[in-house]
């Protein structure tokens, strides 16, 4: 079944194909120039007789109607617009010669300073050490600071104490995901 809303949408649908399909019949099919060679339909008001008063508004204009034409095919020229020929090149009158490119500019490298011994020991040395933060006996503000962590820090301070990292997982503190992260920034004592 159809509701109220598909209906109108259907409706909507047909006006448009009527309203589409007289454009094209009018202007497309007959062409721009049969409707200026058509007569102009008469606008002459009929005479009224007398004794009766004019209506309040105007009356519609007669329409003059002729004769239908056959519909036609329209033709490749018809439908396509026409081609202007492009100006013709005209010569200079002051032909220029080419300029030749400017060869690149040369581009020499400066000579790098000597290496610095402390740049090159800082780059080279293994990540600094991890300050770890005892489980039983960190503050809530230290247990929160762990990177990885958020705000974790109470629900570790109320399952203390703790004999192992593991036990994180073990009394459902943490998930294992947050575990992972935290896992190497923390131990016990």
């Amino acid at each position: 079944m159809l509701s109220g809303s598909a209906i109108l949408r259907v409706l909507v649908l047909i006006v448009a194909a009527a309203g589409l399909a007289w454009i094209v019949q009018s202007f497309w099919l007959h062409g721009p120039e049969q409707q200026a060679a058509a007569p102009a339909p008469s606008t002459a008001t009929p005479a009224r007789p007398a004794g009766r008063p004019s209506p309040s508004r105007p009356p519609e204009p007669v329409r003059v109607v002729g004769q239908a034409e056959p519909m036609r095919e329209p033709t490749r020229e018809a439908v396509r617009p026409p081609v202007e020929a492009p100006p013709p090149l005209l010569p200079r009158a002051d032909p220029v010669p080419p300029a030749e490119p400017a060869p690149p500019p040369v581009v020499r490298a400066a000579p790098s300073p000597p290496p610095d011994p402390v740049v090159e020991a800082e780059e080279n040395a293994p990540p600094a050490a991890v300050a770890l933060t005892d489980l039983n006996t960190a503050s809530l503000a230290e247990l929160n600071g762990l990177k990885g962590g958020g705000a974790i820090g109470r629900t570790i301070i109320q399952h203390r104490p703790y004999a192992s990292v593991d036990q994180l997982l073990s009394k459902r503190v943490l998930n294992r995901a947050t575990y992972q992260r935290i896992k190497d920034q923390v131990t016990v004592q």
